[in-house]
């Protein structure tokens, strides 16, 4: 009543407002825009690649999934952002690891390149054997090793891609898995792991890598398992638990 001019102009921007699509907000058009470049410049994944006989892809290249050139010019925050917008859709496992960090795991992947991993079940652990091949680490069951040998299929393969790690610092990671046996937070367990026995800079913890690898009869499968109880990793995958990480 004493400023019908205010109230006018109120109601005007209140019916503004109401008209907005619901939903509406800067974030939203900031995914929007980052789904928009994800589209441009990622590629369908295995464009020109064949499969293995296990179902995973051969010679999956960084070029077969990335537009790299399209990438050159970005900042490496930016590559990180479109590469974890881009999986986060996806069932699977990634993600973007420093350069120092994957060095680390890549030198000692060099002279043991292979170990013991538990996973947690409803009743103990599975475990599973990593071996690397190159920059892809491949997983496998301890019980399909022990029952098929040198034939047992890989159940996860983790892609590092180090095509950007002198000029952008970062190293790509992405995964395929087998559904059948193992579902994205069982494989992100894994994958954690791997950080957790190789980029440690606990050399207890890295002493059990080197004993599997060089000392292989000093080897306690038990202590992997108290490794990843202090860790956390071991907790967070009980039974009912679901790791959002």
């Amino acid at each position: 009543r004493s400023s019908p001019d205010v109230f006018e102009t109120r109601m005007e921007k209140r019916n503004e407002v109401q008209k907005q699509p619901v939903g509406y907000s800067n974030q939203g058009e900031f995914i929007r825009c980052m789904e928009e470049k994800a589209r441009l410049i990622f590629f369908a994944e295995g464009l020109g690649t064949k499969t293995s006989k296990g179902g995973f892809t051969k010679d999956k290249t960084l070029d077969s999934i990335l537009n790299v050139e399209m990438v050159k010019e970005k900042s490496a925050e930016e590559i990180k952002q479109i590469w974890n917008q881009y999986f986060s859709a996806k069932d699977t496992v990634y993600a973007v690891i420093p350069a120092e960090k994957f060095d680390l795991i890549w030198k000692r992947a060099q002279k043991c390149p292979s170990f013991l991993y538990a996973l947690p079940r409803k009743e103990g652990y599975e475990f599973f054997v990593g071996q690397w091949s190159g920059t892809e680490l491949h997983f496998t069951s301890l019980i399909n090793i022990q029952t098929q040998g040198e034939t047992a299929p890989s159940q996860l393969v983790l892609y590092h891609y180090p095509e950007l790690q002198k000029e952008k610092g970062i190293v790509l990671m992405t995964a395929e898995m087998d559904s059948k046996f193992l579902v994205v937070h069982e494989a992100q367990c894994l994958a954690n792991q791997v950080q957790l026995f190789y980029a440690t800079d606990r050399s207890e913890t890295y002493k059990l890598v080197e004993t599997f690898n060089h000392r292989s009869s000093e080897f306690k499968y038990m202590s992997v398992i108290a490794e990843l109880e202090q860790s956390g990793l071991g907790r967070e995958l009980r039974p009912g638990q679901v790791s959002d990480k």
